[in-house]
């Protein structure tokens, strides 16, 4: 039987432009169809956005436009953005399109009759923002708990559902379906709701102070509250009640939300559909807030980000990577443009960058461009690695663990780069009796590199089709999960294709401008000359890291075990500009006769060599070819 995957963002409230927030969404998403798809799942995705209510009307007015020409032109502004962002969503619906219009009717009409919807009179404090009632024991100091603004008093006749009838019954599903909302610390939140009496949930709003809206179906004075209207898009989308996509994605449902909207979805939604006859959803994923610079992201702070400006400023694929591999899904995380910039040079342009350019570089240089062949004498580190990254990146998805598969993604590229230093393909090329030895050391590397360019495929399409294609590939569409399971997939003889650098390093500019080189301050002066002699006495060698580690208690120190013919162990105050991870592997220069030194209770034998004239601070020193381990530097 086909798998089925079905995908939905919230639809977002045309009252604001776009913002990181928005994208971080939609971007995951993004992420989950396309590994779906990859997986071979028939897969759907919908986003779109909400355009009916009190703050429409209320911005409309102040624009001086009807709330229908309104919503057209914030909606445009969310499904430009999608394509620039490489969204592949299925649909974009809005709630003025005519056919949810007839789904809310339809529902509306359903409930109605079964007896689950009631006239009655209400009154409570009414806040805008948040388009709903509160008691007078739900607001703090007499404000809105999240806008903290003062509500207005109202007293008015409306339509309510019967949303305490269905407490139970929504309790007892969540207890016997413990992902039915994730991560355990939202369905707690929503079960800690759960435990105060449920009140009905008023689903109407007079024509006579808001014309904006779904006319109720059973009383034409009457329009639907903007939460009953919106939530029932995720039916609307996939064309209910009785379309072929209705039947096939709707029991496997997964709705994608942020922290703030919890309750409608885990509270309101559910109680509907169970009015309605129909069954809940599968999950509610639930992720945390963008913060910046650890502050609240907020318009009266000046600090919104813009999604099109990182994406313009640093490239696309940059951009969602770095999305996806700093938040932990389901707690806050703290944007910072710095940040930013040290991630994609690190883990983007050092690591993944360097391997394909390095790998490929020695294909053309040794197998004159071509794909050299796998003799069965060929190791397994790297097929190993790689059938274990890719269980594990299956098992993040699964789990909504975007970071761990990244995680897991990068531990096979740097195999990878230390499989190219312990292997040393420029010594092996030296000697034609190890020809064959080569062939399979640059085989296995390229099918990792293969491997990995499926595997950021969900992530960084654009960069992953690049790969496949500098790898000679000429079909990259063809590639997916099931492919990578078979080692050897690259044909002997199969010429590369020369590409252009996939990151370039980024230098960070803190006054947010362009992305550019900085300035480099002038030189310090030079020295007092030293004789040859005095110069001779100094032995620098090359340096390769084994091990690295931060030092405890010292912000500055990382310890170093090295190999420079012996082993060895050095202290060096590099910890701020690198993480032990981005050393191991990596040839550098020692002074190697320096007299030992105790730093932090550890005896240092040896110094490397660094600059910090670069933007990130200190630099170590490396080559642009693999030197032998332990040779003179002159």
């Amino acid at each position: 039987m086909e798998k089925a995957f079905y995908i939905t963002t919230p639809i977002y409230y045309v009252n604001a432009s776009p913002h990181i927030g928005h994208a971080y969404t939609t971007i995951v998403a993004d992420v989950l169809a396309r590994y779906h798809r990859l997986s071979g799942s028939r897969t759907f995705f919908l986003t779109g956005t909400d355009e009916h209510g009190d703050k429409i009307a209320e911005a409309a007015e102040k624009s001086g436009v009807t709330p229908k020409a309104y919503a057209d032109r914030i909606s445009g502004q969310f499904r430009d953005l999608w394509p620039k962002l490489t969204i592949t969503n299925d649909y974009f619906i809005r709630t003025t399109d005519t056919n949810h219009i007839e789904t809310v009717q339809a529902i509306l009409s359903k409930v109605y009759d079964a007896g689950d919807i009631y006239f009655g009179h209400y009154e409570g404090y009414y806040c805008v923002g948040c388009e709903r009632f509160y008691t007078e024991k739900e607001l703090i100091d007499g404000k809105c708990p999240d806008h903290q603004t003062e509500p207005e008093f109202r007293k008015e006749s409306n339509y309510f559902f019967k949303m305490s009838k269905y407490q139970d019954w929504l309790i007892s599903h969540i207890n016997a379906n413990p992902d039915f909302i994730r991560p355990e610390r939202y369905r707690n939140e929503v079960l800690a709701f759960l435990r105060e009496p449920l009140e009905d949930l008023c689903i109407s709003r007079p024509k006579s102070r808001l014309s904006w809206g779904i006319t109720l179906p059973f009383d034409e004075n009457y329009v639907t509250y903007v939460w009953f209207d919106a939530l029932i898009n995720y039916i609307t989308g996939i064309g209910y009640p009785d379309s072929d996509n209705f039947r096939t994605f709707w029991p496997v449902a997964q709705h994608l939300i942020a922290k703030d909207i919890l309750k409608p979805h885990g509270i309101y939604w559910p109680t509907m559909l169970k009015a309605a006859g129909l069954e809940p959803y599968k999950h509610l994923n639930v992720h945390g807030y963008w913060n910046v610079d650890q502050s609240k992201m907020s318009k009266s702070l000046g600090n919104v980000i813009s999604p099109l400006e990182l994406k313009d400023k640093y490239g696309l694929d940059a951009f969602r990577y770095y999305l996806l591999r700093e938040m932990v899904f389901g707690l806050d995380s703290s944007f910072s443009e710095e940040g930013f910039v040290q991630r994609v040079n690190a883990e983007l342009a050092n690591d993944l960058g360097n391997l394909v350019s390095r790998v490929t570089a020695m294909v053309m240089k040794y197998c004159k461009g071509k794909i050299p062949a796998l003799t069965p004498e060929a190791d397994a580190i790297l097929p190993d690695t790689a059938a274990r990254v890719i269980g594990d990146v299956e098992k993040s998805f699964q789990e909504l663990t975007f970071h761990k598969a990244l995680m897991s993604i990068w531990e096979l590229i740097n195999t990878a780069n230390r499989y190219i230093v312990e292997n040393e393909p420029w010594s092996l090329a030296k000697d034609p009796a190890n020809q064959d030895r080569l062939g399979n050391v640059l085989y296995q590397l390229l099918e990792a590199i293969r491997v990995v360019a499926v595997l950021i495929s969900p992530f960084m399409p654009g960069s992953s089709g690049k790969i496949l294609t500098q790898l000679g590939i000429t079909d990259p569409e063809r590639e997916d999960f099931k492919t990578i399971r078979t080692w050897g997939g690259l044909s002997s003889g199969q010429s590369l294709q020369r590409g252009e650098a996939l990151f370039p390093r980024i230098d960070y500019k803190p006054d947010g401008g362009a992305a550019e080189i900085k300035a480099i301050p002038p030189p310090p002066p030079i020295k007092p000359e030293v004789s040859y002699e005095d110069f001779e006495k100094i032995d620098l060698r090359v340096a390769r890291i084994l091990e690295a580690e931060v030092v405890p208690k010292s912000a500055k120190l990382l310890k170093l075990k090295i190999d420079i013919g012996e082993e060895r162990t050095i202290v060096a105050g590099i910890a701020k500009d690198y993480k032990p991870e981005q050393l191991v592997g990596k040839s550098i220069v020692i002074v190697a006769n320096l007299k030992p030194a105790k730093l932090m209770g550890i005896e240092s034998r040896g110094m490397l060599l660094a600059t910090d004239t670069t933007a990130e601070g200190i630099t170590v020193l490396a080559f642009d070819r693999e030197p032998r381990t332990g040779a003179k530097v002159r």
